[in-house]
């Protein structure tokens, strides 16, 4: 991503938090026989590891995607992409007529440990747990069918990531004077072709903490 400083997000709590909110990423590994490669697949923190300054990650792959990756044997990059969209410069003030796209999008890279069999099912029974725990008295869990559970999850690879480095960025309109930033936020709230709460939410996070 463009090094620009005043976009850098550092803060290791922050991007936790972006993890947690946008468990759907993308995994990208270069292997000698296919080039760059890339899949998708939701990703929790272990959140007992993810503690001080390391972030931890779980996941699995799908058969034979593990092969695909050759995970295990090198650095992966796992790309998580927060709240973003188009910012208009028609909400800009005239004469700034150059539009641009806040996101909010971290890149962590790492060497992926495979899991055993019981382990993976574990982070599997996990996985379902974390997005079913919303669902209220309807919630299914593996452990319903343990047997059938079994059977499917030898269909995949589980991971744990030991987050090595990270390149993150906040781009929100730090750049722009409070009452364009102000007019922006308006605008993402609004119901236009543009609107989007997410995004607005993330502004009010970086810009004025009390509106969020």
């Amino acid at each position: 991503m463009r090094h620009t400083p005043h976009y850098l997000l550092e803060d290791r709590d922050e991007v936790r938090r972006l993890v947690r909110e946008n468990p759907w990423a993308t995994i990208v590994s270069h292997v000698p026989d296919h080039g760059i490669v890339a899949s998708h697949y939701p990703f929790l923190l272990d959140e007992e590891a993810s503690t001080g300054d390391e972030i931890v990650l779980l996941s699995h792959v799908g058969r034979p995607d593990e092969q695909l990756h050759r995970l295990g044997e090198s650095e992966v990059l796992v790309i998580v992409q927060g709240p973003h969209g188009y910012v208009s410069p028609s909400w800009y003030a005239p004469g700034d007529n150059i539009p641009t796209w806040n996101h909010v999008t971290t890149h962590l890279y790492g060497v992926p440990e495979i899991l055993d069999d019981a382990e993976n099912f574990r982070v599997l029974a996990h996985l379902t747990d974390h997005f079913e725990r919303l669902v209220g008295e309807s919630a299914r869990s593996l452990a319903l069918d343990e047997e059938y559970s079994r059977r499917v999850a030898r269909g995949t690879v589980g991971l744990r990531l030991r987050v090595t480095r990270i390149d993150a960025r906040r781009k929100l309109s730090q750049n722009k004077p409070a009452e364009v930033v102000d007019r922006i936020i308006d605008e993402l709230e609004g119901d236009g072709p543009y609107a989007h709460d997410g995004l607005a939410r993330e502004m009010r996070r970086v810009h004025d903490p009390r509106r969020s």
